[in-house]
């Protein structure tokens, strides 16, 4: 399912569980459920700024173990509010792997609802979004920083 959005257009998928992704770029054979219906209703509200936490339901169907502990602590990020990488690699008991949670924040397949991008450097500066560190990436993060009066 498509769905327009301030940012451009973002794509959805579902299965029978919940939500399995949410992108930016066009998805092949995607399903429209109750699921993407809901969550295309969220993000609507998200984007009109009346909307603080998703309660769609998830269904992960990809992702490693240490993945899925990042997503979980991403998803305990209040809404407002940012995380530095090193502060969710404490998180997940992993305080070494700073790196390890930026690639786990580069495969979120579900941007927005999993908020990576309220993970920014330790030093305050944004990073890369979606694994782009091109100023497309960026602009839709500070966008979505900006949305929750973060910057």
């Amino acid at each position: 399912m498509e769905i327009a959005t301030p940012i451009g257009s973002v794509w959805l998928d579902a299965n029978e569980q919940g939500l399995t992704q949410v992108s930016f770029f066009p998805i092949e054979n995607h399903q429209t459920n109750q699921w993407t219906e809901q969550a295309a209703q969220e993000l609507a509200f998200y984007f009109s700024g009346t909307l603080k936490e998703f309660t769609t339901p998830l269904s992960f169907e990809k992702g490693t173990i240490f993945q899925r502990k990042v997503w979980d602590a991403l998803a305990d990020i209040p809404y407002g509010e940012t995380r530095s990488y090193l502060d969710i690699a404490i998180a997940v008991n992993s305080e070494k792997a700073v790196r390890a949670i930026g690639q786990a924040n580069r495969n979120n397949p579900l941007p927005i609802i999993i908020p990576c991008h309220r993970v920014i450097g330790k030093n305050g500066k944004l990073t890369g979004y979606m694994g782009k560190t091109t100023e497309e990436g960026l602009s839709i993060k500070s966008y979505l920083l900006e949305l929750e009066n973060i910057l």
